[in-house]
């Protein structure tokens, strides 16, 4: 069964989910761009009987405290800080890091800062390396070199109904497999009183992001986690090209594509599930056994 809990982080109300024993192996779900936790609804249902799974939103996002800009700086920097406290608000000391869109630079940060904590990366279109990055971002990196209100108007295309749903719907295999609710709920999160603002900010922080994708190779050379990639390969935004390039510096690394788009858990959410299961059980439940017995 999923709780629904909320813990105070400097001053902000940071709603998240949880499922599971906590005497299971913990996975901590980074939600992306539009979403929030809800993004993982169903997969924490499906692996919640093996599995401690925690779910936050991000200041800004889902049911947390959305402070205006002149309240807070979002920058993926600060979202981190907060995460951070939240981690350690809630006792998680290891954990598996699931990693999407949004969730990568959060969880990269993560990962940089507190190596120890992790036991393994299951990522989900999310970035790393710049062949991740096509031609989907150029009104992006437009607005990087120049905040222009022009500049400004082509990256809040992507914050209306239209953009909101294109997230979901662009190389999918049926319409039909997708449920309306996710991008409603997102849009009408979107479109609170002052949430544009905090959404521009962030994506024109993104470029701090792209500057760390070195930091974050060196990371993944240095300590090899064992790293789970299920990826949607008809991401327009999050190319497969991404997903590919893990292999440059991951040693012990499973790669499963699936043709589906950016949000892969809503048409193969089961199938991700059940590499999730098996992957975790094969280096976190059975190490751990093992380790146990060599005590």
């Amino acid at each position: 069964m999923t709780t629904f809990g909320t813990v105070s982080i400097n001053g902000l109300d940071i709603f998240y989910r949880e499922a599971g024993s906590r005497s299971n192996p913990t996975i901590l779900l980074l939600h992306g761009f539009p979403t929030s936790s809800h993004m993982f609804r169903n997969l924490i249902s499906a692996l919640a009987d093996r599995f401690h799974l925690v779910a936050p939103d991000y200041p800004g996002f889902g049911y947390s405290s959305m402070p205006t800009v002149d309240e807070f700086d979002y920058t993926f920097d600060h979202l981190t800080e907060v995460m951070a406290g939240f981690i350690a608000a809630i006792g998680l000391n290891r954990y598996s890091l699931y990693l999407m869109d949004y969730g990568a630079p959060i969880g990269y940060r993560l990962a940089t800062q507190h190596p120890e904590q992790i036991e393994t990366l299951i990522v989900q279109n999310g970035n790393a390396y710049e062949e991740g990055l096509g031609d989907f971002w150029e009104p992006m990196r437009a607005f990087w070199q120049n905040k222009t209100p022009e500049n400004g108007d082509r990256v809040r295309q992507a914050l209306t109904s239209k953009g909101t749903k294109w997230y979901y719907t662009t190389g999918v295999r049926n319409l039909e497999n997708l449920n309306p609710d996710t991008w409603t709920l997102d849009q009408a999160l979107l479109d609170r009183p002052g949430n544009i603002d905090i959404q521009l900010a962030l994506k024109y922080d993104y470029q701090s992001n792209v500057r760390l994708y070195p930091q974050w190779q060196a990371y993944l050379r240095q300590y090899q986690p064992p790293t789970l990639i299920v990826w949607g390969k008809n991401d327009q935004g999050f190319l497969v090209e991404g997903a590919y390039a893990y292999k440059r510096d991951l040693k012990n690394l499973e790669l499963h594509l699936f043709d589906t788009g950016h949000f892969a858990l809503e048409e193969d959410g089961d199938a991700i599930a059940d590499h999730i299961h098996r992957f975790l059980t094969t280096h976190v439940v059975e190490n751990t056994k093992l380790t146990t017995s060599n005590k």
